[in-house]
């Protein structure tokens, strides 16, 4: 260990006995009968010391002002540098600030509030990207241009308005039409990002945690929502796992539940089942036998 690093923890004399200078600028800074007893010192380096008071005021629980005193080498006059309150290790503080992306929890969005979404958010992919050039793979091949669509459109409605005015039944412009763009509007397919694989899988495990088959209403259930009469599938891929319940006396009503989940208002519940036939009487009391009335005949 050096000399230097053995100076630097070691409290300067002259700084750590300036105890009354550190004191009179605390309570400076703070208020008379505020400031209490001088807890420790801790030397901060060469000549650099500071004191450590205990604070008194409301609400600053084991919080302790801080008062940082110097001098100069060679010179016995100790100056104050600055004076702040600091938590100590038994102090109240306030829980860790947290993003408000991190806290916001499902259900805290109200009417009026926003709720953007990240660039690269994982849930989501891009979907038409508003460019009319086709993208690999299309099924529209190279030959076949945007600008050659559009031309052959405008050739089938010559009669139609000048280029690129608006028709008068309110229909898109020729100058538009035959691009992916305005395929795209017509099919309602006309979104820049869409779900991606990764967004189906953490929709689908929230649904299932929810309203899925380990859930305590679905172990009681009489039969699952598979063969239930109030289920409305789904479309696309989640077809085959989840549908939206439309019972009203379900808990689940309006609610995306797993095919696999049930509750007691599935709408083969209440049919009665038909009532078994009961099985025939192993002694019959109500036939008779015939018996002879004397002994049987042997020549």
């Amino acid at each position: 260990m050096s000399a230097a690093t053995t100076r630097s923890r070691t409290p300067d004399r002259l700084c750590a006995e300036a105890v009354d200078l550190a004191r009179s600028a605390a309570e400076e800074a703070a208020a008379p009968g505020v400031v209490g007893e001088h807890v420790a010192v801790v030397s901060e380096g060469d000549r650099v010391v500071t004191h450590l008071f205990e604070c008194k005021e409301m609400g600053y629980r084991g919080w302790r002002w801080a008062v940082t005193v110097a001098r100069a080498s060679r010179s016995k006059l100790v100056t104050l540098d600055e004076t702040v309150l600091l938590p100590g290790p038994d102090s109240l503080q306030a829980p860790e600030w947290v993003p408000w992306s991190d806290r916001l929890r499902p259900g805290d969005m109200g009417p009026g509030d926003l709720l953007p979404t990240e660039a690269e958010d994982l849930r989501l992919e891009p979907g038409y990207s508003g460019e009319d050039t086709p993208p690999p793979n299309s099924a529209v091949p190279d030959a076949v241009t945007p600008q050659a669509l559009a031309e052959l459109v405008e050739a089938e409605d010559a009669e139609e308005t000048d280029r690129g005015a608006a028709p008068a039944d309110g229909s898109t412009p020729l100058s538009v039409r035959g691009t992916i763009a305005a395929v795209a509007e017509e099919l309602g397919m006309r979104r820049a990002r869409v779900l991606s694989r990764y967004g189906l899988h953490i929709a689908a495990d929230r649904w299932d945690e929810s309203f899925g088959a380990k859930t305590p209403m679905a172990q009681a259930a009489p039969a699952p929502c598979v063969s239930c009469g109030f289920l409305l599938p789904l479309a696309g891929s989640l077809r085959q796992a989840f549908g939206v319940c439309a019972n009203e006396f379900s808990p689940a009503d309006g609610r995306v539940v797993s095919l696999a989940y049930g509750c007691g208002g599935h709408s083969e519940a209440a049919v009665m089942p038909t009532p078994p036939r009961p099985a025939p009487h192993v002694l019959d009391e109500l036939g008779a036998d015939a018996f002879p009335l004397g002994p049987a005949d042997t020549d």
